[in-house]
C-alpha cells in the first residue's frame, strides 16, 4: 500500500508517541494533535488518509470533532475511533458521530495497522461503483454482482453483506461490524444474520467448484480469491 498520511487526535504524550512511532515504521507519514480544537482545524484544512481519534480530549471531545468534521469536512476522510470506552452504547454514539470504525484500548498497534490498511483500501474501492475480487464482479450503483460472468441472486440484504465484506477484503468483518453496517443502531440478531450468511454463500458458492465465502473462527467473515494462495 502506498505511504499514508494519518492524523493522529491524541491527549496522552506516551501513547501517541508509541502509536506515532508505530505507524511511521510502516512509512507512513504522522501529524499529531494533543487536542479537539487543534486536530478539528489539521483535519479542515489538510488532506488526510485516515483519522485516528481519541475519545477523551480536552476541549472539544472526539464525538464533537467527529460531528464537525462530517459536517464541514470537505473530503470524507475515514475516521477510527480510540477509546477506553468498550461498551455498546458507546460504541454506537461513536458511530452515530460519523465514525467508520472503533478500536478499544489497550490495542495491540499491529491490530491498528491492520485497521488502517482496511480503511484506507475501503476508501479507495468507495471512490469507485464497481469492485473486482478475480472472477468476482459488483456494481453498486446498479446493485449487481455476478461471477464468473453468472448473474448472482440476491437480496437486498445480501447484496449489502456482500458489498461491504467486498470493501473489507482481504480482511475479515467481524459479525457485529457486518450487523452494524446494515442494520445501523439496531441491536444485533445472530439467527438473522445466520440466515443471511447461508443465503449469501448459497448464491455465491454453491454453483461453483471454490467457495470464496469463508468463516473465520470466533471473528467473522471474510472474502478470500480462490487460487490466490
Amino acid at each position: 500500500m502506498n505511504s499514508l498520511k494519518i492524523l493522529l487526535i491524541e491527549d496522552n504524550p506516551t501513547l501517541a508517541r508509541q502509536t506515532g512511532e508505530f505507524l511511521e515504521g510502516h512509512g507512513w507519514h504522522v501529524d499529531f494533535a494533543s487536542d479537539g480544537e487543534l486536530g478539528l482545524q489539521l483535519a479542515l484544512r489538510e488532506i488526510y488518509d485516515l483519522i485516528l481519534l481519541d475519545l477523551n480530549l480536552p476541549g472539544i471531545d472526539g464525538l464533537d470533532v467527529c460531528r464537525e468534521l462530517r459536517q464541514r469536512a470537505q473530503f470524507t476522510t475515514p475516521i477510527l475511533m480510540l477509546t477506553a470506552r468498550d461498551a455498546f452504547a458507546d460504541k454506537a454514539q461513536g458511530f452515530d458521530s460519523g465514525a467508520d470504525d472503533y478500536l478499544c484500548k489497550p490495542f495491540d498497534p499491529r491490530e491498528l495497522a491492520l485497521r488502517c490498511r482496511a480503511l484506507a483500501r475501503r476508501r479507495e474501492l468507495h471512490r469507485n461503483d464497481e469492485i473486482c475480487i478475480g472472477a468476482l464482479r459488483i456494481h453498486r450503483r446498479r446493485r449487481e454482482a455476478s461471477r464468473d460472468g453468472q448473474p448472482l441472486k440476491l437480496t437486498t440484504i445480501t447484496f449489502n453483506i456482500l458489498w461491504e465484506l467486498a470493501c473489507a477484503f482481504p480482511e475479515p468483518l467481524s459479525r457485529g461490524e457486518i450487523v452494524h453496517r446494515i442494520r445501523g443502531d439496531s441491536p444485533p440478531d445472530s439467527d438473522a444474520l445466520k440466515s443471511h450468511i447461508y443465503s449469501l454463500r448459497r448464491a455465491l458458492d454453491r454453483p461453483f467448484s471454490c467457495p470464496m465465502l469463508k468463516t473465520i473462527s470466533n471473528i467473522g467473515f471474510k472474502l478470500e480469491q480462490p487460487g490466490a494462495h
